[in-house]
């Protein structure tokens, strides 16, 4: 991985820390017991940023037509993902729904 790449990845995992009250985990996946990014919420979080790698995803998510409160994904073989806006994931947190 280049500089760059990981200077934005790191960027990233401070934002979302912040947005989460959480803090970024130092030397995320660089050493042993050091595996997730960000801890807050009582949930460790693994944070990935791509500039359009998730266009998809966020289509889903974000159809203003059928307006989900939330999108499962799954892929052959593979576990199911929930995905959901962070606001609509911390007023759930907060039980605000």
């Amino acid at each position: 991985m280049g500089k760059a790449s990981r200077d934005k990845g790191q960027r990233r995992e401070r934002e979302f820390a912040d947005l989460i009250g959480g803090y970024r985990v130092p030397l995320s996946g660089a050493q042993e017991h050091y595996g997730n990014d960000v801890i807050g919420m009582g949930l460790e979080w693994e944070v990935k940023a791509k500039k359009d790698g998730f266009k998809t995803i966020y289509d889903y998510v974000l159809d203003e037509r059928e307006q989900p409160d939330a999108v499962a994904l799954k892929a052959d073989r593979k576990p199911w993902l929930v995905v959901m806006t962070l606001e609509q994931f911390q007023e759930l947190m907060n039980g605000e729904s």
